[in-house]
């Protein structure tokens, strides 16, 4: 099983120059997590959705990106494609050959090839992390703020009686989004005490005005933007059959629930291609 047998040949990239609407009109079409960014054919960097969430006033794409991305070559198992990815903690790989971009391979891919490998260990014992949960009326942009801080991809909410309704993630966050532009104003002013009428006061004060275009996200509850069609599974589910479950759903993590149906913990997909890196070791 190696890189190519489950790699995206037909990859959607971008040039610089370039514009961050192009890319966010992109992560929005497609609803994947980042694109490779090109020079004169050349691979120069990596646009995720964290990058345009967590830098939301950049608009320069050579700022935006993460430059120098690691790669891997068509040929490679998939375990080393698990390995790098864990170890780097990054959700895709570039593929390339002989210095030219042929494909891409992502956390999703990997989750594919685990779906077809009928592993039967359980996820509680080795790949469920611990999480916490927001409240469904929690306004987006501290969502946002939310992730960036914990480094959770998603979140699961709940209600006021703690009951899960739903999972907010990156991607939704993504969707909702929008880039507004909007004049802000500097104060240079020298902050005498004189007067406020007085000629030193006057002749003191420096104001200047500037554009700025950001990302944004409405002041909205998240339930209005989190999907509520939840697959969960239980503490004693296998890997493989979980695996399969993302690939169906289309989803990134799948809450982990108890005998009660109450929410334990989340299995990531970042965390379940760990039994990939498993079979590196061994």
């Amino acid at each position: 099983m190696v890189v190519a047998d489950y790699m995206t040949s037909e990859v959607v990239s971008v040039e610089i120059p370039g514009s961050r609407e192009d890319v966010l009109k992109i992560l929005k079409r497609t609803g994947i997590s980042g694109v490779p960014v090109l020079k004169d054919e050349k691979l120069v960097g990596i646009i995720t959705r964290k990058d345009l969430l967590t830098k939301s006033e950049e608009t320069q794409l050579g700022l935006l990106m993460t430059p120098n991305p690691v790669t891997i070559e068509p040929d490679a198992p998939i375990s080393r494609a698990a390995a790098l990815m864990v170890k780097q903690k990054v959700r895709r790989l570039p593929v390339v050959s002989d210095g030219r971009l042929v494909g891409l391979i992502s956390v999703a891919d990997l989750v594919h090839a685990i779906a077809q490998m009928r592993i039967k260990k359980e996820i509680k014992d080795h790949y469920i992390s611990q999480t916490f949960a927001l409240w469904e009326e929690t306004p987006l942009p501290l969502v946002s703020r939310v992730m960036q801080i914990s480094g959770f991809e998603a979140i699961p909410i709940l209600d006021g009686e703690s009951r899960l309704q739903g999972i907010i993630s990156e991607r939704d966050l993504i969707r909702h989004s929008s880039i507004e532009d909007m004049v802000e104003v500097s104060d240079f002013s020298n902050g005498t005490d004189d007067d406020e009428w007085t000629w030193e006061s006057i002749r003191d004060m420096h104001t200047i005005s500037y554009g700025i275009s950001k990302i944004q996200l409405p002041p909205r509850p998240v339930k209005t933007a989190m999907i509520t069609n939840v697959v969960a599974v239980p503490q004693n589910a296998e890997v493989s059959e979980c695996a399969l479950k993302m690939r169906r759903a289309r989803v990134d993590q799948l809450p982990v629930i108890n005998g009660d149906k109450r929410l334990v913990a989340m299995l990531f997909d970042r965390d379940l291609i760990h039994v990939l890196c498993d079979a590196e070791q061994q």
